[in-house]
């Protein structure tokens, strides 16, 4: 209930603050439109004046410009707000004349200028000049110009960096959160620089408008004086001028505050810290510099007519600061020198220890040093993108969550050779031709290609590694052609696929429940507290070893609990899940007509294998004579090439308690091969059997 009221107070605050927000842009454009009393002037001018010392004190006390991101828009409403003062202050003195009574106007009119009379207007307008000159002329200029290149600059390195965030997440040395939050950040500096591009011509727009409004300020009052209040010339252009030097100055001077702001916060790109500390810092590693400048300070006070009683006391601060700095620095010198030798000697003393546990990567792709360009942010870095689309890929299919992949160079392996293990063990090894292509014959006669015979390291196919001038020739013939990169890539995804079981450990498991007990809490709880975490590992595991998706876990998890009260048999409870999952499964082996063509086993054979069944450690499996087992698999073998050569995928449809079976004894021989059970196919989807496994008699 706290939280809920906190909330929307939040929400009604965060309300209020845009409506007095829009309040203010609507009554700052009004004011170029309605008169104001002078009194409302003088509060508005120092409410400018005070918002700019603010905005500068606020650049100087940022670490980081994106700290500060509204300062873009900030710009353009506070350079709007100077122009409203400025109209309506020109309104007033246009109007009242003489008897204009804007204390502050007539305030900077007469105390900036130092004067009063005609010395007082040529002082005024020389240092109004000046400031204008300083504003226009060095810092508007000068932080237009650096607004352009610090937008240019940080677009061009915009791919470069995103590619190294890629590089980190696939390391592992950062989480996918930290990477959202990093290109996050990427993106928002790109949109702060290129809109502080546009906002720097708000300020030389500002000035030169300034300059503009003091001119005709000077020629209108001039003229309405004389002619319309009837004022001698004298008087007119002492007025007038006077006035607007004053309003000039008022307002001028908040832009310069402004102007110099826009220079600080686009100059500061590379810092992390404050201007003050940064400052500090910097001027404070060096003490040689002040032992030179105390020298140079103390000999030019010995010259003709030079003030030696300011040079040399100058002298002497110096000397004394470059006193402290060395004495620092030597402090420091020492301390550093007294650390290592500390830990020098602890390392002579202290054998080197060694961790009880020595980690291993979950899945690591080791290089040879051939092959190291593929992974270069400077050349590219191609199969880093490839790889973080592999991880994103075996989420949607497997619905599981792949670790990041560590990839090292390992000086073992051939310089065109790469390894892909699963913690600290090899699953597969290839070599490969950077800069070649692997012509791969998916089936069927076809012409010769020159090249390199080899075998594609992911399906072991036929294939030529060929050079770039066959490539159009091998892609007419029919050939499918791949670059270096996709086939590493391809290679990976597929052993992810076949060993992704092997991915999914037990902590693994406690995330995905982890993360699942926010929004499905009942469910949790109840097939936790049936079943241990290893059964619903293991109940995974053989979902993935067929190629099963566990992304719909919800569905999963709560199938375990309704038979997790039954039986605590792993192999029980797989197959009641793949029921559960049944239509899921057939959606990937139908065709577009929604029909399922699979293969059947003869009845007889069928239940030779429900009765050679074993239970062992590892599960059921069929024991069959071993004559039998090898007429089997002859059997089984046949009936899948003849599928396979129509252009089909193999699928054997058996009853619920042979299919386990059917799987088991098939694995090592046919590994891909496909079996449901009568229960997982959903009744809408038809099913054409293409042929009986039978084994022949003899």
């Amino acid at each position: 209930m706290a939280d809920a009221q906190k909330a929307d107070t939040g929400l009604f605050r965060g309300q209020r603050n845009d409506v007095l927000i829009a309040a203010g842009v609507i009554a700052v454009v009004m004011m170029m439109l309605i008169p104001m009393p002078s009194f409302l002037l003088d509060t508005l001018m120092s409410a400018n004046l005070v918002a700019s010392l603010l905005i500068v004190l606020i650049v100087l006390y940022t670490k980081q410009a994106l700290d500060f991101s509204v300062f873009p828009t900030l710009l353009l409403v506070v350079t709007v707000f100077g122009l409203a003062l400025n109209v309506s202050s020109t309104r007033l003195i246009l109007s009242q004349g003489s008897e204009f009574d804007g204390k502050l106007v007539r305030a900077f009119g007469r105390f900036v200028t130092g004067s009063s009379g005609t010395e007082g207007l040529v002082i005024g307008i020389i240092i109004f000049l000046i400031i204008i000159a300083v504003q226009f002329i060095v810092i508007t200029k000068g932080a237009t110009r650096v607004s352009e290149v610090a937008a240019r600059f940080t677009l061009d390195a915009l791919p470069g960096k995103q590619m190294a965030i890629e590089a980190e997440y696939n390391s592992g040395l950062i989480t996918e959160e930290e990477t959202r939050r990093k290109k996050a950040e990427l993106q928002d500096e790109v949109s702060f620089y290129g809109a502080m591009d546009g906002a720097s011509k708000f300020v030389s727009g500002n000035v030169k408008v300034g300059i503009l409004i003091t001119m005709i300020n000077v020629v209108g009052g001039f003229i309405v004086g004389m002619t319309i209040h009837n004022e001698p010339a004298g008087v007119a252009f002492q007025t007038y001028v006077s006035l607007t030097i004053g309003d000039g100055l008022v307002t001028q001077f908040p832009a310069l505050l402004i102007s110099t702001a826009t220079g600080l916060i686009v100059t500061r790109a590379v810092s992390d810290g404050t201007f003050g500390a940064d400052m500090a810092l910097q001027f404070s590693k060096q003490s040689k510099i002040y032992w030179i400048g105390a020298g140079f300070l103390f000999a030019i006070a010995f010259l003709p007519g030079f003030p030696w009683y300011v040079l040399l006391p100058m002298s002497g601060m110096m000397g004394l600061l470059a006193y402290r700095l060395s004495r620092k620095e030597q402090t420091a010198a020492q301390f550093e020198h007294e650390r290592e030798a500390q830990e020098e000697a602890q390392q002579q003393q202290q054998p080197a220890e060694v961790s009880p546990v020595v980690p291993l990567d979950p899945l690591a792709l080791e290089l040879g040093y051939g092959l190291i360009p593929l992974v270069d942010k400077e050349k590219g870095a191609e199969l880093l993108e490839r790889i973080t689309r592999i991880r994103r890929e075996s989420a949607l299919d497997l619905g599981l969550v792949v670790p990041p992949i560590r990839i090292i160079d390992n000086m073992r392996l051939e310089p065109s050779e790469y390894s892909f293990k699963i913690k600290g063990t090899e699953v597969g090894r290839a070599v490969i031709r950077p800069g070649q292509y692997l012509c791969i014959n998916p089936g069927g006669e076809k012409e010769e290609i020159p090249g390199e015979k080899t075998k594609d390291p992911a399906f072991a196919l036929p294939a030529t590694w060929i050079t770039e001038e066959y490539r159009d020739q091998a892609e007419r013939a029919g050939y499918t052609v791949v670059d270096a990169p996709s086939v590493i890539a391809t290679h990976m995804t597929e052993i992810i696929k076949s060993h992704a079981s092997e991915i999914l450990g037990r902590q693994e498991v406690k995330s995905i429940l982890d993360t699942l007990r926010k929004d499905y809490p009942a469910v949790v709880e109840e097939v936790t507290s049936a079943l241990s975490n290893g059964i619903i590992q293991k109940t995974l595991q053989n979902l993935l070893n067929e190629q099963v998706s566990i992304r719909n876990m919800v569905m999963i998890l709560e199938t375990l609990a309704d038979y997790g009260g039954v039986s605590k048999d792993v192999g029980f409870l797989t197959e009641k899940v793949r029921q559960t999952l049944g239509r899921q499964m057939c959606m990937q082996y139908t065709d577009e007509d929604g029909v399922l063509r699979v293969l059947t086993v003869e009845p007889g054979l069928e239940q030779r294998i429900i009765d050679s069944r074993v239970d062992t450690a590892m599960g059921a499996v069929a024991a069959l004579e071993p004559e039998e087992q090898r007429s089997w698999l002859e059997a089984v073998t046949s009936k899948v090439r003849e599928v396979q050569q129509q252009g089909l995928q193999p699928v054997v449809l058996t009853s619920e308690a042979a299919r386990p079976l059917v799987k088991t004894s098939t694995r090592r021989d046919i590994p891909h091969l496909t079996v449901l059970s009568i229960p997982e196919i959903a009744s809408d989807v038809r099913v054409e059997s293409l042929g009986e496994i039978k084994i022949e008699e003899t």
